[in-house]
């Protein structure tokens, strides 16, 4: 299944083609600037494995990362 919505951004982040929302561009910044590549990749390959992972930022701000079947990633902030 691959998941998109109106008003998508797309970003590269360690060579993963991610799309987002506006209200997600923290979760964007904190996968890509907060983490080093290996706690990230973490998310991504979780994600692939099992659909979606979830994860927050040190503000608590909660996101949800899914795997799409054409290889893209999306991320959406919960709550």
């Amino acid at each position: 299944m691959v998941y998109y919505f109106t008003m998508l951004r797309k970003a590269t982040i360690h060579g993963a083609i991610v799309y987002f929302e506006d209200n997600a561009t923290t979760g964007v910044n904190y996968l890509l600037y907060d983490l080093q590549f290996e706690e990230a990749a973490v998310f991504f390959r979780y994600a692939r494995a099992h659909g979606s992972a979830q994860f927050e930022d040190d503000h608590e701000r909660q996101f949800t990362l899914f795997y799409n079947s054409d290889g893209t990633y999306l991320l959406k902030r919960r709550g």
